[in-house]
């Protein structure tokens, strides 16, 4: 089970160190099969682990393995160690086994890049950084490996790096995540100023003792990591901008990995976060808000991956808020459903963009149904899934985590509960929209798109269309694990992590299920309708500027950090930097270049002239002691 483990850990390591030392000596398609099989090596490393946690008792199924000792200060000891227990072992399954998918359907979708080893390389890298935060064993040891999750982001949403438009999304990706990484250091600051140590356990056992404002600072910032990493409001811009890396690398980052980091946060460190409820609640509040913001942006967004990026704020949203109310089950639930039909989407717009020659916009695509048959069932699939439409996996976990918000049932829960919900009609209305945008119809003939796409052949290569079709599977079954009223293996399976503080009843799961149906229903005949009528979902116009502009977030930001902070630095060139530093260097500079002059006059290279300044010299070293004495 522990070697299992590491080998999970170890394995897409490996691949990243092979690729960059071979780097010169293998052919760019070799780079993505060593990329894509250590992938897979580490899924079949996580199925050891799992099953071997299977095997073992309810109360047996948490094993620490250390490495060695890495840091030691006194009674200060931090080794480098990974935890698997229920919860690690899922999320392994997920970040090596959808991770490897998306590999795998990189291979044909960069064939031909000049750079491909280089992002075969990221890649690994990628999804071992993903594999060190969830295995960590201890909180310094999960800070390395959100920081190199974000590190590893920054590389692979720039990794077209000629583009200006993708330097710029790296950089803010990279701003925006290290703002969320400085709350999270400085609550593990706090954590070994309190509690001397940061192993889970012996943290969680003293969180008792701590006082409330020191448990209150610790939860705010871990919510300020987990909300940066998860694109929640207001650290949520640089998630769209992230669609200018290359699909595959919006599919890893949106579906299975990074995106879904701050969730298992919440649910690691849920013990903190029941210490201090206000911060839990507005872990699930900050849920509520975004599902519903980022919903109404998806109704006005152009760019096809901007819509699926969208819809993942707004599922991660659902996820912050079963995480918020106590639903620890459920979240990590959603979050496998949502890897796989959210994966299966960007996968499925890949093919799409790869078969029109880079499209992107929706409003330059139509009729796409005859001309790509299978990769429009999986789409389908996909969007069905999202909607949350039976017996499709989003059916099942989305579900659960609006009826654990009912069955709160306080003001907070009737809240969260109705932001759900509207969240629900959203998400019909802008996922069938895109769906009917890009495949039903008639074929656009702008730049005879359409008339190239019939001349290529078929769909996409084998490695393309594989991975997208398990993932349809997986989409469309996945949801299974855990039926209402029925039974719950996977959600009873991670609750052995943390036991739930809300449970709906059957009744209650039964009832939402039939309002969340019938609301998803209604979103998609109003998407039907606006595209039958060539109208847009949106037609006020201030509530179109209002969704187009994504509600101000960057103007305001723009306003309150960009300017001021470009004013000060230009303020402090002109005033400080050029008048006092460059002004003074010249100064020094012309000092020394005389002085210089000078003494060189002096070297006459006269040998008498020497002896004469020695002598003179040794006189007034015998007069200064002579007038000592």
């Amino acid at each position: 089970m522990i070697a299992g483990a590491w080998i999970c850990l170890l394995a897409p390591l490996g691949g990243a160190l092979a690729i960059t030392l071979t780097g010169p000596w293998i052919s760019r398609r070799v780079a993505g099969w060593i990329s894509t099989l250590t992938t897979f090596l580490a899924f079949a490393g996580a199925l050891v682990a799992f099953f071997g946690l299977w095997s073992r008792d309810a109360d047996d199924r948490e094993r620490l393995s250390t490495a060695y000792t890495w840091l030691a200060a006194g009674d200060f000891q931090v080794g480098f160690e990974i935890l698997v227990d229920p919860l690690s072992a899922a999320m392994m399954l997920v970040v090596s086994g959808v991770g490897g998918l998306i590999v795998w359907y990189s291979i044909g979708y960069m064939a031909g890049d000049e750079e491909e080893r280089r992002f075969f390389a990221y890649m690994s890298l990628f999804v071992f950084s993903m594999l060190l935060l969830v295995q960590a064993g201890n909180f310094l040891l999960l800070l390395v490996g959100w920081g190199l999750v974000g590190l590893a982001s920054y590389l692979l949403i720039g990794f077209w790096h000629k583009r200006p438009e993708a330097v710029g999304a790296a950089k803010k990706a990279f701003v925006m995540n290290a703002i969320g990484d400085a709350t999270f250091a400085l609550a593990i600051v706090l954590l070994i100023w309190s509690t001397g140590t940061l192993e889970f356990t012996s943290v969680f056992a003293d969180v008792d003792g701590l006082s409330e404002t020191t448990v209150n600072l610790v939860a705010l910032g871990l919510l300020g990591g987990a909300a940066a990493k998860s694109a929640q409001i207001p650290l949520h811009t640089w998630l769209p901008d992230a669609m200018e890396g290359p699909t595959p690398v919006s599919a890893l980052i949106h579906a299975a990995t990074m995106v879904t980091a701050g969730v298992y946060l919440l649910v690691r460190a849920h013990p903190i976060f029941e210490a201090a409820p206000d911060i839990q609640s507005l872990a699930a509040i900050l849920g509520a808000v975004t599902l519903v913001v980022a919903g109404l942006v998806a109704l006005v967004q152009w760019d096809i991956k901007r819509v699926i990026a969208y819809s993942t704020m707004s599922q991660i949203g659902y996820m912050f808020l079963g995480a918020g109310i106590g639903a620890y089950g459920f979240a990590i639930f959603h979050l496998m459903t949502h890897a796989f039909f959210k994966a299966l989407l960007f996968l499925a717009a890949g093919v799409v963009i790869h078969h029109l020659h880079d499209e992107q916009d929706i409003r330059r695509m139509g009729g796409l149904k005859s001309a790509l048959p299978r990769t429009h069932v999986a789409f389908l699939i996909g969007t069905v899934a999202l909607v949350g439409l039976p017996p499709f996996a989003g059916f099942w976990s989305k579900d659960a985590i609006i009826a654990s918000a009912l069955e709160r049932g306080d003001a907070l829960g009737w809240t969260l509960f109705v932001a759900s919900l509207v969240g629900v009609l959203l998400t019909g209305a802008y996922s069938f929209r895109l769906y009917f945008a890009v495949f039903q119809g008639k074929p656009h003939e702008a730049e005879a798109l359409h008339a190239r796409a019939r001349e290529s052949h078929g769909e996409g290569p084998r490695s393309m269309l594989l991975p997208v079709g398990i993932l349809a599977i997986l989409s469309a079954i996945g949801g299974l694990l855990s039926i209402p009223g029925v039974w719950h293996p996977f959600t009873h399976w991670v609750e052995e992590t943390g036991e739930p503080l809300v449970e709906a009843t059957a009744r209650q799961d039964y009832l939402v299920s039939a309002i969340s149906v019938a609301l998803g229903i209604v979103g998609l005949l109003f998407a039907r309708r606006a595209f039958l009528r060539d109208r847009q979902l949106v037609t006020a116009p201030t509530a179109w500027r209002l969704f187009e502009h994504k509600f101000y977030f960057d103007e305001l930001y723009d306003a309150l950090f960009y300017r001021p902070s470009t004013a000060l630095s230009n303020a402090l060139r002109r005033r400080v930097e050029e008048p006092v530093i460059e002004r003074s260097l010249d100064e020094i500079g012309s000092g020394t270049i005389l002085a210089s002059d000078g003494l060189a006059r002096v070297q006459s290279g006269l040998l008498r002239t020497y002896a004469l300044a020695i002598a003179f010299s040794v006189c007034v070293l015998v007069v200064v002691f002579v007038a000592v004495r």
